[in-house]
């Protein structure tokens, strides 16, 4: 009889243990190739593979694709050239500079930065409020609406009044002397002698035409309140300031007139236009914090 190291050797008796070895081994081998073929399966399908770039990119970063039309669009800023017309050193440049920022893009994601930065935080906001506004923007509304929203605001539509008031100072202890009737009081400011002579001068608060709201800075509420009211050629009781007296001489009062709809037009679709906006981020705002999960301090409550 063959002893057992020639029936192994002729193979009619095989080690458990050793075909087990053999089984595990093949096994093995089995899920390697499948996990391969697997892997060159999903790394060929077009916009994700690593080894190819679909036609309308120019490369894929993290499987992120960079636009060729970007891509030609940059080239064109940059370097004032097209694709065909660019040397290797500028397409180089660009798309080093693409892949770049999408690099930094990602890594931003990463780390959350939108979150923490000011900046993109802001430009975030802004980008989902042009995004919201975009149906008001560019929406034509018919002129009934118009005309109906310029008749609910009259006071919009308003032309800036104009007007050339002379501000004349005089000392607190000639105030008696400035005592008198209105035609006393603008013969004395329109007279260069008696202007001397009661020590009066031009406070320098307001110089030529103005509009109304510059002769409101000008001169201040108070004085502001009681020049509007006066007409063309008429003076001022005298006004009794910290300063001095003030006696106001209206040169020019032209009062603010409303705007016909003609006129009125432009600044009344504008003015249609940002209540639709606003009217819509609020909408928007309304619905994100009623989907959102949004906790305020006790002490803010």
């Amino acid at each position: 009889m063959p002893t057992d190291h020639e029936q192994v050797k002729a193979g009619s008796w095989r080690d458990p243990l050793q075909v087990n070895r053999r089984s595990f081994a093949l096994m093995a081998l089995g899920a390697i190739i499948g996990l391969s073929l697997a892997g060159y399966s999903l790394f060929t399908v077009r916009g994700v593979s690593s080894l190819s770039v679909p036609a309308e990119d120019v490369a894929l970063v993290n499987q992120q694709p960079i636009s060729r039309s970007d891509f030609l669009a940059l080239l064109q800023t940059l370097y004032g050239v097209d694709l065909s017309h660019a040397t290797p050193e500028q397409r180089r440049q660009v798309l080093n500079d693409m892949i770049r920022e999408e690099l930094f893009v990602q890594r931003g994601k990463e780390l959350d930065l939108a979150s923490v930065d000011p900046e993109v935080r802001s430009a975030l906001v802004n980008a989902v409020e042009l995004e919201i506004s975009e149906s008001a923007i560019t929406a034509q509304p018919s002129e009934a609406t118009l005309r109906d929203f310029y008749a609910q605001h009259p006071e919009r539509y308003v032309a800036e009044g104009i007007m050339n008031v002379r501000d004349w100072l005089f000392p607190v202890d000639e105030l008696p002397r400035l005592a008198g009737s209105q035609e006393a009081l603008k013969a004395t400011v329109t007279t260069p002698d008696v202007l001397v002579r009661l020590h009066g001068r031009d406070s320098g608060k307001t110089i030529g035409d103005e509009f109304y709201f510059a002769a409101r800075i000008h001169l201040g509420e108070q004085l502001f309140a009681i020049a509007r009211e006066l007409p063309e050629g008429a003076a001022s009781s005298p006004i009794t300031l910290s300063d001095g007296i003030h006696v106001l001489y209206m040169v020019k009062n032209t009062q603010p007139a409303r705007l016909d709809f003609a006129k009125a037009y432009p600044k009344v679709l504008t003015d249609y236009r940002n209540r639709a906006i606003e009217q819509l981020k609020a909408g928007d705002e309304s619905f994100l914090r009623k989907r959102a999960n949004v906790r305020i301090a006790d002490d803010l409550r």
